[in-house]
C-alpha cells in the first residue's frame, strides 16, 4: 500500500466518524498525510501533533496489524507535539 492509498483509506474512515484535532503522519521521503478539519490531505502544514513513521508501518497501523502503543514502545513510530491528539488516533482506529 503506497501513501496515496493510505490517505484514501483514511479519508473513507473519516466519513464514518469525526476527528477533532490536527495530526500529521510524516513518512519521510514518501511525504505526509495530515488529518485536520475532519479531512485528509497530502499537503504539509503545521499540526498539533506529528507522528514519524514509515509508510509500511503506517499501512500496518491503519489495518490493525500494528498496535499504536506497541509501535511507540518498539520505536516504530515517534510522537512529537500534543500527545492527547495522538491518543485520539487510537479511538479513530478502533473502527
Amino acid at each position: 500500500m503506497d501513501i496515496s492509498e493510505i490517505a484514501a483509506k483514511m479519508q473513507k474512515g473519516l466519513s464514518n466518524r469525526g476527528f477533532d484535532g490536527s495530526l500529521k503522519f510524516d513518512c519521510g521521503n514518501d511525504g505526509v498525510i495530515v488529518l485536520a478539519d475532519n479531512a485528509v490531505s497530502r499537503d504539509d502544514r503545521d499540526t498539533a501533533c506529528t507522528i514519524g513513521i514509515t509508510t509500511a508501518n503506517l499501512a500496518k497501523l491503519i489495518t490493525g496489524k500494528l498496535n499504536p502503543m506497541t509501535g511507540l514502545m518498539m520505536g516504530k513510530l515517534k510522537v512529537s507535539g500534543d500527545a492527547k491528539v495522538a491518543m485520539k488516533l487510537g479511538e479513530l482506529l478502533k473502527g
